[in-house]
């Protein structure tokens, strides 16, 4: 019977003949140029007498082929070829006999009445031909669907305790898949939870596959009672099992266990689930000494002592003859330095000797974890080590490498200048962008981090850009020698690379190079005769952007003038580019009477940090790419609201606030193992705070959570603070189960002082309420009676009518604003104590974009400086400098320049 299998040598030398073959192109895949229209007509062959087994064979691998690459089959085609494959039940060679199995599966979801197999396909499940069984039962259960469960109940409880293994296997793993949820009304986990006696008999077995696959079933039908599942992990950690797949998985439920225990989740030794896994640390399988250690180091809350054993295997591991062990120690060990590197420090003799290891990833994984567990004092001998290294792997190794030698500049600043030279080393080397890139990322995040590496760093990039390739990681380094070169002892240093790139260079890069030699004109006024003798010659380029930018530059430079130098090329345009468009558009559809006004338009969001900011600001991007703006949440609120014709009139709108929850948080619960439980709150309600130049619209975005409530005519009432004004409130005519919709209020803001802008609104949700039926939704009457829930108090604040604005140079943007509207003073902030919680807390009260890299307080420092940026209702630019001292509370010292007096007394006011 079994002859079918056999495949002769000259069946292999025919190429195009057998299912492997390669065609007569020798090199192609036999399959590579497949039609599916010519497939399915072949597969009427399938109809032939006598069956042709090894045509239909090749016929069905080329459907499979097909179906497995994506290929679109409409119902008729697979219906039609469906049928076609159940004629083939007839012939009983069974290679062509588990292709029919397979074809069924394939095109079990795609063709209509598959069912017409399910007779022929529990024939031979319960047939004495073992070849067949398990296949079949696995086909036979893919496409069993409710109502057909019940008649094959009685097979697969015979097949769940069958002596042969296969067999065994294949039900217990088709009852698992039949286990899961098929929609709505499906009976499939209810029968098979009916199965679980014998499921338990199968944890007995003496096949090791049998025993893993029966766990896995068992768990699964007890997942969602956690007593049983407790039962079971108790009575199989006594007992010995013989699996160290299933020792494995009931590692895996012990630490699920021990995680959602909350008195165990500190993974305490006296727990009888962590005791079973430690004890596993000593079995005999290596399979299960390491899922044991891995569970051990990946719990949550685990101690540095529990850790220890675990770490003293993955020890172990390092110097294991089989590669997958190997890997398997050094890559959890590179996790577990990320949280305990103190742990893996006692490993790294052994790491150290993976590093020659023949196996680049298992050497790649060592260095890294080495980078990140070694002392100061062994940098010099691991640069040394990993030197000969680097250049025989990969780049994407390269990249590896490199991330964990930023994560040790910054551990150890004072090295700087030995891992500085290496990556500079790294950088004359052959790479592809992303390799180049990493490698200037971590020069420049060294270089913000440590003043004192900004010079050489400065250096090390400059000879890089003089043979770099890429025009995006020249750009960027342009930029950053524009912003960093002038502030250096010697700016006239950088002045060479930077006109190099205007003579050897293309467009994009030359626009980028005018833009940083302008920064130096800007700032230092000794280069600024030759900066102007630079623009000239620029201003005879044939790219009109770098011509454009030469005269513009030039124009603003020859006027001397600080304040011109501080908006157009120091800090530039920064208003949302999308924003703008829509405005001009807008401008030059009106009768263009008034001036335009740059006011109107909002400033760029900003949502990152100031290090990425910096990054967008290069923008010296190829006039030739294109690219449009991206609306962004500003953009979309503006549109959503102009169909709103109650709002459209409060004109522009200036900022909008994130989502503020005023009820109690569901408990959500995405595990699908553990029973969700019920809502603490019968309604969801957020509230987005909408400015606008005279009114601040308030959107309750509400939910209905209770599906035997309709909820009619639902509003909000309000106590709004002084000097506020109601204008209108939009309600909500039907909120029903689950599906958010909208209340809006609208208020006029008080004219004449600033400070009452600020206070607290204490709003009602209000309401009919009708009972109806939890399926339908439908009320149960048209009578309802009236209802109303609380909502938490909603503040008016200062961030709220603040947008975040970013000053590329701070210091220019403080003098151009200037001491007119400057307000100072002192105030003691006892409950801060630490300089760094007490930056945090005043950026996120003032809602502004910190500047300069201030927000990053230096270690060891009683004292700091924090400037911030931003842009006030009205489009009034406002900057902050808050000198801050530690002593028993944080002392500081707020100075607030404005182009409105009446906001930096706001400002001042609100703080104190």
């Amino acid at each position: 019977m079994y002859a079918s299998f056999r495949k002769d040598k000259k069946d292999e030398e025919e190429g195009g003949s057998g299912m492997g073959g390669t065609g007569a192109g020798g090199g192609s895949h036999a399959f590579a140029h497949l039609e599916k229209t010519s497939v399915l007509q072949e597969a009427r062959l399938f109809n032939a007498t006598p069956v042709n087994p090894r045509k239909c064979t090749h016929i069905l691998a080329k459907i499979l082929y097909l179906l497995q690459q994506g290929e679109s089959v409409s119902p008729t085609e697979a219906t039609e070829t469906f049928f076609a494959i159940t004629k083939l039940f007839q012939c009983p060679d069974p290679v062509l006999r588990r292709m029919v199995y397979l074809g069924i599966k394939g095109l079990s979801n795609l063709s209509d009445d598959v069912i017409i197999v399910t007779s022929s396909l529990t024939k031979d499940m319960t047939g004495k031909e073992d070849a067949y069984r398990a296949a079949a039962i696995r086909a036979l259960c893919t496409i069993t669907d409710a109502t057909m469960l019940q008649a094959i109940e009685r097979y697969m409880k015979q097949a769940l305790v069958e002596r042969s293994p296969a067999i065994a296997s294949a039900a217990l793993v088709s009852a698992w898949h039949m286990g899961q949820h098929r929609g709505p009304g499906s009976t499939g986990p209810d029968v098979v939870k009916r199965w679980v006696n014998e499921a338990q008999e199968a944890v007995s077995s003496d096949s090791i596959m049998v025993q893993y696959h029966a766990l896995g079933l068992l768990y699964h039908i007890r997942r969602a009672d956690r007593l049983a599942v407790t039962k079971l992990v108790s009575k199989l950690t006594r007992s010995s099992l013989k699996s160290p797949y299933a020792v494995c998985l009931l590692i895996r439920i012990a630490c699920q266990l021990i995680e959602e225990d909350a008195d165990e989740a500190a993974g305490s030794s006296t727990s009888i689930y962590f005791d079973f896994v430690e004890s596993c640390i000593r079995h005999k399988s290596e399979m299960v000494i390491y899922e044991a250690a891995h569970a051990i180091v990946n719990m949550r809350r685990t101690t540095n002592r529990e850790l220890v054993p675990a770490i003293s295997v993955l020890q172990l591991f390092c110097s294991s003859p089989k590669a997958t062990l190997r890997f398997a120690a050094v890559r959890t060990l590179n996790q577990v330095s990320m949280t305990h590197p103190a742990a893996v420090t006692a490993c790294n003799l052994d790491l150290e000797n993976l590093i020659t290891d023949s196996n680049r990833s298992i050497a790649t994984l060592a260095i890294t974890t080495l980078l990140k567990t070694g002392a100061e004092s062994s940098v010099d001998r691991l640069m040394k080590q990993i030197a000969s290294f680097v250049s025989e792997i990969s780049d994407e190794f390269k990249v590896v490498v490199v991330q964990a030698i930023k994560s040790l500049c910054l551990k150890f600043p004072r090295k700087h200048g030995i891992l500085m030279n290496f990556l500079s080393g790294m950088l004359r080397d052959e790479g592809g962008l992303e390799y180049k890139t990493s490698i200037a990322d971590t020069i420049i995040t060294i270089i913000e981090e440590n003043p004192e590496a900004k010079e050489n760093g400065l250096a090390h990039l400059c000879e890089f850009i003089e043979d770099c390739e890429h025009t995006t990681l020249a750009v960027r380094i342009l930029h950053l020698l524009g912003a960093e070169g002038p502030r250096t002892s010697n700016p006239n240093r950088y002045i060479r690379y930077i006109y190099n790139r205007v003579i050897l260079e293309n467009a994009t890069v030359r626009a980028a190079a005018v833009s940083a030699l302008a920064r130096f004109g800007a700032l230092c006024d000794d280069l600024l005769p030759n900066v102007l003798v630079l623009l000239s010659r620029c201003q005879m380029d044939n790219d009109d952007e770098v011509r454009d930018r030469a005269t513009y530059f030039k124009v603003i430079l020859e006027q001397q003038q600080q304040n011109l130098n501080s908006q157009f090329i120091l800090n530039g345009l920064q208003v949302s580019l999308s924003s703008l468009e829509k405005a001009l558009h807008n401008y030059t559809l009106s009768g263009c009477d008034a001036p335009f006004d740059i006011k109107s338009v909002p400033a760029a969001p900003i949502d990152v940090s100031e290090k990425k900011a910096k990054a967008g600001e290069m923008g010296m991007t190829s006039k030739k790419a294109d690219a449009k703006p991206t609306a962004t949440r500003h953009d979309m609120f503006v549109e959503k609201f102009a169909a709103i014709p109650q709002i459209a009139q409060c004109g522009p709108l200036f900022r909008s606030s994130q989502p503020v929850e005023l009820t109690a948080c569901s408990n959500l619960n995405l595990d699908p193992l553990r029973v969700i439980p019920e809502s603490e709150t019968e309604y969801v309600v957020q509230c987005i705070k909408h400015v606008f130049p005279n009114h601040v619209v308030l959107q309750f975005d509400c939910t209905n959570t209770l599906n035997d409530q309709l909820l009619e005519k639902v509003t909000v009432d309000m106590e709004i603070p002084d000097g506020f004004e109601l204008v209108e409130i939009l309600a909500c005519n039907k909120l029903e189960y689950n599906v958010k919709d909208t209340i809006y209020a609208i208020l006029a803001s008080p004219e004449d002082e600033l400070s009452e802008w600020i206070g607290t609104v204490s709003p009602t949700l209000k309401f009919v309420v009708k009972d109806c039926d939890p399926n339908t939704g439908e009320p149960d009457s048209d009578e309802g009676y009236p209802d109303e829930y609380v909502l938490e108090d909603l503040e008016l604040s200062v961030s709220d009518y603040v947008q975040r604005a970013m000053k590329a140079n701070f210091p220019a943007a403080w003098e151009e604003l200037g001491p007119t509207n400057e307000l100072e003073d002192t105030y003691v902030l006892s409950s801060m104590k630490t300089l760094d919680e007490a930056v945090k807390s005043i950026i996120q009260f003032l809602g502004m974009q910190p500047c300069e890299r201030s927000d990053k307080v230096p270690e060891g420092k009683s004292s700091h400086t924090l400037v911030l940026a931003g842009v006030f209702r009205g489009g009034h630019d406002i900057l902050v400098r808050a000198k801050l001292a530690l002593s028993e509370g944080v002392t500081m010292q707020l100075t607030v320049r404005s182009e409105n007096p009446d906001v930096s007394e706001l400002i001042t006011a609100t703080v104190g």
